[in-house]
């Protein structure tokens, strides 16, 4: 079915003062053109004082999870929170959460409370089952001790890369204007998200992961229902039972618990 034509482009809320509402503290650096945002964010980390989001309007050699390529078309939102993080690698790969939970919560408060999104294990955003959105996290250090933290995410506002451009995934590819006929600019995007970070990082400084635990299990998708966790040459089918302390996937199968760190999640039998 075509996406609806005539819907107007939803426009982001501002606060009672009138202002966007944008983080205080925060800086934002908005490119024309770049390699990769979380290689920038990470060039810039030395010199920055405080956090700061990079965007780039091109995003040339853009990266998905274990190295594979994000394909990047004109009007998607490409942009890099670089931080640098309390505690250590751990805290860090945390922030995942944080960073699925302010996508979410952007893209509702963009596009209205009916916005079919939820939340894919570790850290992907789906829209009406297909994989909207992906985070990944890299970091600069050694050790324990994390000097740097460049939170990568990358939505596709405007268009999905065909099936022919991408490796197969467990999610089918989708954008929001596909899906829902809504047009929102990358700017719009980066202040959303800008603003829904700045409020869970907070939840975490202030509260721990609980509350962040928590939200993100309440947007899950398929929680309570069977999935297959792939790694390698595993694999591991039963039921979804949340997420642990640490982040972990808790999965339920004939043999018992299985508590996995990291995987390729498939819905169904896979």
């Amino acid at each position: 079915m075509p996406p609806p034509r005539g819907r107007p482009r939803p426009r982001p809320r501002v606060s009672e003062a009138g202002a966007t509402g944008w983080p205080e503290g925060v800086a934002r650096h908005v490119l024309e053109r770049v390699d990769s945002t979380n290689a920038e964010a990470l060039r810039l980390a030395p010199q920055l004082s405080g956090p700061a989001w990079v965007m780039a309007r091109r995003q040339e050699a853009g990266r998905g999870r274990r190295g594979r390529a994000w394909i990047d078309p004109p009007g998607n939102f490409a942009a890099t929170l670089v931080m640098r993080p309390e505690g250590g690698p751990a805290d860090a790969a945390r922030m995942s959460f944080v960073a699925a939970l302010a996508v979410h919560d952007a893209l509702r408060d963009l596009c209205g409370a009916s916005l079919n999104v939820a939340l894919k294990w570790p850290n992907d955003v789906l829209l009406n089952g297909g994989k909207l959105s992906g985070i990944l996290l890299e970091s600069a250090g050694s050790g324990s001790h994390v000097t740097g933290l460049a939170i990568g995410i990358g939505v596709n506002l405007a268009a999905a890369p065909g099936a022919d451009e991408i490796e197969p995934g467990p999610a089918r590819p989708v954008s929001l204007k596909g899906e829902t006929g809504l047009v929102v600019t990358p700017d719009e995007m980066l202040d959303a998200i800008a603003r829904s970070f700045d409020h869970w990082s907070r939840q975490m400084r202030d509260y721990g992961f609980g509350p962040i635990r928590a939200a993100w299990l309440a947007r899950a998708a398929r929680l309570g229902e069977t999935i297959t966790a792939r790694t390698g040459s595993a694999e591991m089918t039963g039921r979804f039972d949340g997420i642990d302390e640490t982040g972990a996937l808790l999965l339920t199968t004939a043999q018992g618990r299985e508590v996995v760190p990291a995987a390729d999640i498939y819905f169904g039998s896979g």
